[in-house]
């Protein structure tokens, strides 16, 4: 029997376009399947794939969520090996043993698992993330009281403990650091509360508590993560930021540390920014055609201020960073001034910002100016001192890049104007402001198509868009029964143009600069949301949660 390719399978089924597949096949790393170049690529969804493979190879899908596993069996097959080659032990059947693979097609490990373990091997297909968790859930997972039975008791014995790779405490916070990793979180939190301690992960812009730990193991767990982070661990009571730069299941993960004393100890939080992830391509970070077109435009003009607002953890860091990678190149100098430098880019210069030394913005954005720059990066623009230099920099023919917290792209200009700053600089040297947040996209494995309710249908019909049906996800595996599954840009870029020069300089209101905005077709915030909502990307609860309407 001659077996179809996985590629002309998928073009068959409407998956794929022909020149989708030449351009993966051309471009992808002669190593890399091609099933895994297409996921990378975001063209093609695990679950799609996984039903091609199951038609392909005549092999059974088996769902990991809240599967009735046999514990005895994580014995036989080692966990090296399970993690390595992405497999799960499921059920022995006589002589034979089902096994949850990635790649069924691997017929090498099959081979390896057969001659090890002395069964005959039946596979089945199962999802890269679902065989991640059940890995973390099932082998890492040491019962508590194991762990709890194996703590020091004496102040001296935590002490020699912290130190130790193979004590009980230093396996736990790398298991907290390997789940995290797995599930794609943003950031760990270790909530202390009165008679335990909560830790949550962020994932996808939401807070979940993972696990609930004992009161008792609360002081070891930051002492290990304080000593891991280089930070005092003999001061509790002011708080304190650190980093972490470690590898996690062979992925170089940086982690910000932050501790902060409370009534029930001291709060941990740990940013998670996973090096790995290549968020340096502009074109990924979700920008609509016309936004894209301005964006593009106004990071290409020689000098003046392009401002990127919004609260933290909205992308600002990401589409800055994109920015500087899209204009950097052989020709100029990009210097960038941060606080901390987040991901390290090549050919730019980097500066981090240290108080302590005087290395201020300010500082730091004064010595630039001497360094002759053509594109200066300011993380971020939070007083006078910042603002001036900054103006001052782009007057004097430098592209400026930086970040402000505000609501929208228009309050960011009044907020200029409350730090100080004279309006007729504003108008001098402001080019562009664009306002982001994240919102989550719907699951597309589960996704579902829904009538739209009768006050979508008004939100909607208020801003001039038309919505017939809505896109929700049903909860599935892939997306921890949510709905949701990974996140995305909505944006709002407001042109500084004469019209809104004028106003500014004649002391006008946000309401005049708004007129302007919506006579010049500059998309808001909820209105980008809203375009991605009628695209079947996200749903209107998710833009309203992030985005106002009038």
């Amino acid at each position: 029997m001659v077996r179809k390719r996985l590629g002309d399978i998928l073009v068959a089924q409407g998956l794929l376009t022909e020149a989708d597949l030449q351009e993966t096949l051309n471009n992808k790393p002669s190593d890399q399947k091609l099933g895994d170049a297409l996921l990378q690529r975001g063209i093609i969804t695990e679950r799609q794939l996984i039903d091609t493979l199951e038609v392909q190879l005549g092999i059974p899908y088996v769902s990991l969520f809240r599967y009735p596993f046999d514990p005895k069996l994580f014995n036989v097959v080692p966990k090296d090996f399970a993690k390595r080659k992405l497999l799960v032990p499921l059920k022995t059947v006589g002589d034979r043993l089902f096994i949850a693979m990635n790649d069924p097609t691997d017929f090498i490990t099959i081979d390896d698992l057969r001659l090890t373990t002395g069964f005959h091997i039946e596979p089945a297909i199962a999802s890269k993330e679902d065989i991640v968790k059940t890995i973390a859930k099932y082998y890492d997972e040491e019962s508590y009281d194991e762990l709890l039975e194996d703590m020091p008791q004496t102040a001296e014995e935590q002490q020699n403990e912290l130190d130790d790779s193979d004590a009980p405490i230093v396996r736990l916070v790398n298991q907290l650091l390997s789940n995290a990793v797995s599930q794609k979180a943003s950031d760990i939190h270790l909530d202390p509360q009165e008679n335990r301690v909560l830790v949550r992960y962020r994932i996808d812009g939401t807070l979940r508590t993972e696990r609930t730990l004992p009161k008792s193991m609360q002081q070891m767990m930051t002492a290990r993560i304080k000593i891991l982070s280089n930070l005092d661990i003999t001061e509790n009571r002011i708080p304190q930021d650190g980093r972490i730069k470690t590898t996690v299941d062979f992925r170089a993960i940086d982690l910000r540390v932050s501790s902060l004393p409370t009534v029930f100890g001291e709060k941990i939080v740990m940013r998670i920014l996973d090096l790995s992830q290549n968020l340096t391509d502009i074109s990924k970070l979700g920008f609509s055609e016309l936004n894209m077109q301005r964006f593009m435009r106004e990071i290409s003009k020689p000098n003046g201020i392009v401002l990127i607002s919004g609260p933290t953890g909205s992308g600002k860091s990401s589409t800055l960073y994109a920015a500087l990678n899209k204009l950097n190149s052989e020709e100029v100098n990009v210097i960038t001034v941060e606080d901390p430098v987040e991901y390290q880019l090549e050919g730019i210069n980097q500066i981090q910002v240290n108080a302590n030394v005087g290395l201020t913005f300010a500082a730091g954005l004064r010595s630039i100016l001497r360094q002759d720059p053509d594109i200066v990066m300011v993380g971020e623009i939070r007083d006078k001192e910042t603002a001036d230099i900054s103006i001052r920099a782009s007057l004097t023919g430098h592209l400026v890049l930086s970040t402000i917290h505000t609501n929208d792209s228009i309050a960011s200009i009044t907020r200029l104007m409350d730090m100080g700053i004279e309006p007729f600089l504003v108008t001098a040297s402001l080019n562009a402001v664009i306002a982001q947040r994240l919102i989550r996209r719907v699951c597309r494995d589960c996704k579902e198509l829904h009538p739209v309710t009768v006050r979508e249908k008004e939100i909607a019909a208020k801003r001039g868009i038309q919505l017939e049906t809505i896109a929700r996800g049903k909860g599935c595996p892939a997306c921890n029964m949510s709905g949701y599954k990974g996140r995305m840009a909505i944006h709002e870029v407001l042109v500084v143009d004469e019209d809104i020069k004028d106003i500014i300089n004649r002391g006008g209101s946000a309401a005049e600069i708004r007129e302007i905005a919506i006579k010049n077709k500059t998309i808001f915030l909820i209105d980008d949301g809203l375009l991605k909502v009628k695209e079947g990307m996200t749903t209107t609860e998710e833009v309203l949660r992030v985005a106002m309407t009038d």
